[in-house]
This record gives structure tokens, C-alpha cells and sequence, in this order.
């Protein structure tokens, strides 16, 4: 007897300024709607339909209309800028869909037609600044992609600087795609701040780690982000050593749920491949959902919500579950850099998985990483105060 399909949505822009990460989060979703196709655990199978909005602003509208529609989707899964989410969260709202949204974000949303898969602010960009501050730093230069990522990304660490006493030496933004980084390069040289902070996206973070690298070699002026992945760190070449980076997830993290995955990935894409850390997050993402619909019998987007809340999975990063509350997954944060062989050396996380807090509402009781914490292969790095 077969088994009942259900249609869900995958958005992900396999061109534009940001193509890689895209097919990443494709890849993965792919690969985690046919390992729940191949299970015996789920009394259905899962039909993907895939739209490439190509990074286009205006057709994540288009995409997310033709697939409700058209197509009769209930669940979306993809987006990978915040800019894309917003262009689709009025829609899944209009229509009562659910948008699985799988990419780390700058919070401060909180919708009952969004699951935020991906890390909120007090995940990724909370436990990085305050390492820096207490560790490394209390002046910061800032580079990012000008767009709502960069901006509360900005806020919240102008926040967190300025209530140690620090300082923002600079906030200097590029537009989406935008390829001349060379000024902003010249001024990192001639005013050689401790510490630069990278939230440019896409092709134009990689031009600008490249050009940062030739320009800065030497200077030793350590480089955050709250994105750079391992694809990423295979496109940028030798340039993207060395970066301090946030993320909930690692392809080193030592876990039996996350060497089985890598192998599978692998496997499937080749030994020369990595997943990302919003690839991964749409792999967790799929799954769930499809967890979510077997244990709600059904589909619908009420019934699949109030069964996805609470409900723990072993992911490839470790449990994961749904707050309830927010719509947004618990996870746990880590830190590390990027070595030369284009992995991370993990060198602090959590103890625990910590709950999501968008709105920063406990900021001041905020995950905080040890001073114990050493960065491996770095004793370059200082402590300027």
C-alpha cells in the first residue's frame, strides 16, 4: 500500500549574490525530505516543490504566491536573508501557511506563521560580542551588508560595547551583492582596529575577506562572524583562516548524531563537501515538520504548530526543540575559528541547550561564555582594553 503524499514548499535561491548558501540549504533540505521519504518511521512521503527566486527581492513574494496558490502548500521551508523572510511572512500570514524558516537571524519578530529554526541573537550574536569584550576587545569596527541583518546585528552590539564601556570605531555598510570593498579595506589598514565585525553577506563577504586578508597580513587584527560556514571557508580559500565565528552548528561537532549525518552527507554529495550551518538547520528543519505532522495525523498548519512545540530532536547539532511560547528553537551556541584546512576548532559551547530569546527580554541573564575560554592555535590574539 502507498503511502499518502504531502506538497511542501522549498524557497531557496540557487542564483544571485547569494547562490552558494542557497544550494546549500536546498541540498540539505533534499537530503532530509528523502531520508523521511525512506523511513519507516512517517506514514507518508513528502513531495518537494522547488523555487528559485534567484535573490530577487520581489520574487520571494512571487514563489511563495505561485506554491500556496498553485501548488496548495501549507509548509514552506527556506529563505535564507531576513530581507527574503520579510518579503514572504505577509503572505504566509494572509493565507494561514507556516514559512519553516531556517537561517540564523537578528530577532526582534516573533510570528505565529513563522518556525525560526535557525539561531536568534541571544544564540549567536550575544555569547560572541561578550567573549571579545571580557577576552579580546572593547573596540569594534563593523562591516556588513546594508540590510536588517546588519542593522540589529549592529544595534545589539553597539548595546552590548557600549555597556562595557567600549566602543564602535565604525559601522560601514555595502549593499546586497556589492563588490567594491576596497575602501573599506584602506580604512581598516590605516586605522588598524582590534577587532573587525563581518556581517556582510554572500559574494560580497567573500570579496571582502579576500581583500582583507592581502591588505591586513600582519597587522594581526582578528576577524567575528556570526555566519562564515565551511563551504563558505572552501570559497574564500586561505584567506579565511583565522575567523572567530558563532554558530549553533559545526562539522567538527563531536557528536554520534552529527558523524552519521556528515557521512550520509558525504555519501551523497562527496568527500569534498561540507554541510552548512543553514543547510543543517533546513535539514532540521524538514525533519520537524515531518515529526510535527506524524504526530498531529495531519497537515494542518493549527495542528502541525501545536504539535511541533516542545517536541525534542537528536539533530546533527544536538536537541533541538520548539519553544512554544515564540515559535522559536532551543539550541545550543558555540564558538570557534576557522583553521587552515577549512573547518572550525570549536573552543567554547554552552552546557546546556539555551532557550530562544528574540526580543533579548533576558539579556542580562544571557549565556556567557567562560574567560577560561582559549582560542586554539591563536596566541596572537590580545586582550586590549
Amino acid at each position: 500500500m502507498s503511502k499518502p503524499s504531502i506538497p511542501i514548499g522549498i524557497l531557496s535561491s540557487r542564483s544571485g549574490p547569494y547562490q552558494a548558501m542557497g544550494r546549500e540549504i536546498l541540498k540539505s533540505a533534499m537530503m532530509a525530505v528523502d531520508e523521511v521519504n525512506d523511513s519507516s518511521d512517517f506514514e507518508f512521503t513528502l513531495t518537494a516543490h522547488v523555487r528559485d527566486p534567484g535573490g530577487v527581492l520581489g520574487e520571494y513574494h512571487a514563489a511563495c504566491d505561485d506554491l500556496i496558490r498553485n501548488v496548495g502548500v501549507n509548509h514552506i521551508v527556506g529563505c535564507y536573508t531576513s530581507a527574503s523572510r520579510k518579503q514572504v511572512l505577509p503572505i504566509v500570514e494572509r493565507t494561514e501557511r507556516l514559512l519553516w524558516y531556517p537561517a540564523r537571524y537578528e530577532g526582534f519578530e516573533c510570528s505565529d506563521n513563522v518556525m525560526y529554526v535557525g539561531a536568534s541573537p541571544n544564540h549567536n550574536v550575544v555569547p560572541l560580542v561578550r567573549y571579545v569584550l571580557d577576552n579580546l576587545s572593547r573596540q569594534l569596527f563593523c562591516v556588513g551588508s546594508n540590510y536588517i541583518w546588519t542593522w540589529e546585528t549592529n544595534r545589539v552590539t553597539r548595546e552590548l560595547v557600549t555597556a562595557s564601556d567600549g566602543r564602535i570605531l565604525a559601522e560601514r555598510l555595502l549593499e546586497l551583492g556589492e563588490s567594491r570593498v576596497e575602501h573599506i579595506v584602506d580604512e581598516i589598514v590605516r586605522k588598524r582596529p582590534p577587532i573587525v565585525f563581518n556581517t556582510l553577506v554572500g559574494s560580497s563577504s567573500y570579496d571582502f575577506i579576500r581583500a582583507f586578508h592581502a591588505a591586513t597580513e600582519g597587522l594581526n587584527i582578528p576577524m567575528l562572524s556570526c555566519s562564515l560556514c565551511e563551504p563558505e571557508l572552501k570559497i574564500v580559500g586561505p584567506a579565511g583562516a583565522g575567523c572567530i565565528t558563532s554558530s549553533a552548528y559545526f562539522e567538527s561537532i563531536r557528536l554520534p548524531e552529527n558523524r552519521a549525518f556528515v557521512a550520509r552527507w558525504k555519501a551523497r554529495y562527496g568527500d569534498d563537501s561540507s554541510p552548512s550551518v543553514d543547510g543543517q538547520s533546513a535539514y532540521v528543519a524538514v525533519f520537524l515538520l515531518a515529526r510535527a505532522i506524524q504526530r498531529a495525523g495531519t497537515s494542518d498548519v493549527s495542528e502541525v504548530r501545536r504539535a511541533a512545540a516542545g517536541h525534542r530532536y537528536d539533530s546533527p547539532q544536538g536537541p533541538v526543540w520548539i519553544d512554544g511560547d515564540n515559535n522559536h528553537c532551543v539550541l545550543t551556541p558555540r564558538l570557534a575559528v576557522s583553521n587552515a584546512v577549512g573547518q572550525f576548532d570549536i573552543f567554547w559551547e554552552a552546557d546546556a541547550p539555551v532557550k530562544p530569546d528574540p526580543y533579548l527580554s533576558q539579556l542580562d541573564v544571557a549565556v556567557r561564555p567562560s574567560k577560561d575560554a582559549r582560542i586554539p592555535n591563536a596566541p596572537h590574539l590580545r586582550i586590549v582594553k
